[in-house]
């Protein structure tokens, strides 16, 4: 059988392919052929998919195009080909999050989010690949093996909706679900170029989404679309009925997504910083901020400076709350079973005992590494009263950045969502710090999405300044090998100001 790789098909946006199959222009079963060929012929370069549903997607695709010739309703996305992340429940699938010992682990039934695309019409092609854990801005893990860049394979395609990001990129699919905890959404959007968006905490349901912390309520992850243009992420956000989630996850407030096309973006205020005093942006990441400020200006927006207080602060409140149990909820799911390398100095990292922790302290601040002195001091086992305590402090932040953007008249933040482009293979392993741009929108439970700007010129491949630590030596190795590879920008806006950040991306 001879499979089509470059089907015109595969390269239209989940809108206009929406708007064809409405028509009748073209019938469900041939978009999902079209896609199911491209990921057949160009999936052993990328690695995306751990499953490929192709007998499922094809019926369910016939049975949408002879409801549509009866005159059914067929919903929202009626015949669209869509993918889903491994960590989310599929009835009969496994659930393993990168981890051997659960490639037995079946779910019995769909998350809610899976569900709704059901209901909205959407043929489900496959499920993509995740870091071991979901704790990596890599893709790769013991179960599946490494997912790639679509622009590079020797780079990663972010994490951990790294698959997801690679099968879009690569017009494998049109649209996609992704979950975030850490950037996981934005960061694999940023490195991949393409779009990507994180709603306000429960805005979708989070029901039947398995992450590497189950319990820890303190920052949560939220399942959210991808897809290579903002409209399609609309199109996904309106066609998924909260209303129906709400009934089947009480945490979702019955409130639909409203049209970011009938925001006047003019009366929009734009507050940007290109760094947020952590690791400073290559030149690029910077670049593609200010051009994005000027973008927005020349529409009529008011754009201006602006810097989130205590961000710093923020991130370690971020690191102590996700690390509050020394690691043993994470990593305790990996007994007997192989860990990523990429994953092993996070996971010394966060058990070691207080005594040795304030010993390394001392000592890398002694020689000159006082961010990765910062970072040891903020992650590990934390007791009952300081884990409230730092939840506390945690909400009183959030308030404190919502008042901040109020006083300022600031409706959409413009910022970086990681410090440099893609990393090369297994470089990540050390240089978490760098996400903080993204981490920072998880803290707050903020709505934060991301969209394509630039891409790196050569001469921006060499990092300027003299090293001080070791984030910014991984920084350099970075941006030496980045050349030609895309970058992002991130818009947020406060909770459930959604449509404001949409309408501005």
């Amino acid at each position: 059988m001879a499979f089509k790789q470059d089907d015109p098909l595969t390269s239209m946006s989940a809108s206009e392919l929406t708007d064809r199959l409405a028509r009748r222009e073209v019938s469900a079963e041939e978009a999902a052929r079209a896609h199911l060929d491209r990921i057949i012929t160009l999936d052993g370069k990328v690695s995306a998919f751990v499953a490929l549903l192709r007998g499922e997607a094809l019926e369910t695709a016939r049975r949408i195009d002879e409801r549509r010739a009866r005159g059914e309703d067929v919903g929202p996305l009626g015949g669209l080909p869509v993918t889903v992340k491994e960590n989310l429940d599929f009835e009969g699938q496994p659930v393993t999050l990168g981890i051997v010992a659960r490639k037995d682990k079946i779910a019995r039934r769909d998350a809610t989010v899976v569900r709704g695309l059901r209901r909205a019409g959407a043929v489900i092609l496959g499920r993509t690949n995740v870091p071991q854990l979901m704790l990596s801005h890599e893709t790769r893990n013991p179960v599946y093996g490494v997912t790639s860049n679509v622009f590079s394979r020797d780079h990663a395609p972010g994490g951990s909706s790294g698959g997801e990001a690679s099968a879009i990129a690569a017009g494998m699919s049109p649209l996609g679900v992704g979950t975030d905890i850490g950037g996981s959404i934005r960061v694999p959007a940023a490195w991949s170029g393409i779009c990507g968006f994180k709603p306000t905490l429960d805005r979708l349901s989070n029901r039947g989404s398995n992450g590497a912390l189950p319990g820890q309520e303190s920052i949560r992850s939220q399942c959210g679309p991808m897809a290579r243009h903002v409209r399609d992420l609309v199109l996904f956000l309106r066609s998924v009925d909260p209303s129906s989630m709400g009934a089947d996850d009480p945490l979702v407030p019955p409130l639909p997504f409203g049209d970011p096309s009938t925001i006047d973006a003019s009366k929009l205020r734009v507050g940007y910083y290109v760094d947020d005093g952590l690791v400073t942006p290559s030149s690029a990441v910077g670049r593609a901020v200010m051009e994005a400020a000027r973008a927005l200006r020349d529409r009529g927006l008011d754009v201006r400076p602006f810097s989130l207080p205590r961000m710093r602060e923020g991130i370690g409140l971020y690191f102590a709350l996700m690390s509050a149990d020394g690691g043993e909820t994470a990593f305790g799911q990996l007994a007997g079973t192989p860990i990523e390398p990429t994953l092993a100095p996070l996971k010394r990292m966060a058990s070691l005992p207080d005594a040795v922790r304030g010993v390394l302290v001392r000592g890398l601040r002694a020689a000159g590494e006082e961010r990765p002195s910062w970072v040891l001091s903020n992650v590990g086992e934390k007791s009952v009263a300081e884990l409230w305590r730092a939840t506390l402090a945690a909400r009183n932040y959030r308030l404190e950045v919502i008042e901040a953007m109020r006083q300022s008249q600031v409706d959409v933040l413009l910022c970086p969502a990681h410090a440099t482009p893609a990393v090369p293979h297994t470089l990540s392993a050390q240089f978490t710090l760098a996400g903080s741009y993204s981490m920072l929108f998880n803290l707050l439970q903020f709505p934060a999405g991301v969209v394509p700007v630039a891409t790196v010129r050569p001469s921006e491949a060499d990092r300027l300044g003299t090293p001080q630590d070791r984030f910014d030596k991984i920084a350099r190795q970075v941006d030496k090998k980045s050349a030609g590879l895309p970058v992002g920008v991130q818009l947020a806006a406060a909770p459930f100001q959604d449509e404001k950040a949409l309408a501005a991306m």
